[in-house]
């Protein structure tokens, strides 16, 4: 009786530091990026509605805005990386990992946009003043 005791009292301190160990893990928040200084005419409307559709989760009409802001203005790399979360949060991964890597192609050194899951996950952020490998027209050498 003792040793089951003993197995018993072992496993609920194992299940308690398990338990403690991910009560302590955050959760990934989501940032989604405001629109910088000099944002044009045409494309600041459309990160603003983005901005308030993302906050109220609705992902699929903030990716539809954050879409129209990076045609708008295709330099805009805080509209290519809010369209690459919310298309990451509807499960589209592939086209997601496209738009994460076209903002950090136009934000080197944004250690957000640099930081993004799929940049993470391929260690592409080590050096985040370096273009992307995966960049399919890369400016300038390597």
């Amino acid at each position: 009786m003792d040793r089951l005791m003993s197995r018993s009292l072992g496993s609920l301190i194992v299940i308690a530091a398990m338990l403690a160990a991910c009560a302590g893990q955050k959760a990934s928040s989501i940032v989604i990026l405001p629109a910088p200084a000099g944002t044009s005419a045409k494309a600041a409307p459309f990160m603003s509605n983005g901005d308030r559709l993302a906050a109220a989760k609705d992902w699929r009409g903030a990716s539809q805005s954050y879409q129209a802001a990076a045609a708008a203005q295709p330099d805009l790399a805080e509209a290519h990386y809010n369209l690459a979360v919310c298309l990451d949060r509807l499960g589209e991964k592939a086209e997601a990992k496209k738009h994460y890597v076209t903002a950090a192609n136009l934000a080197p050194g944004n250690k957000v946009i640099w930081d993004s899951p799929p940049l993470r996950e391929i260690g592409l952020n080590y050096n985040i003043r370096q273009k992307s490998y995966l960049d399919p027209n890369p400016r300038g050498g390597f």
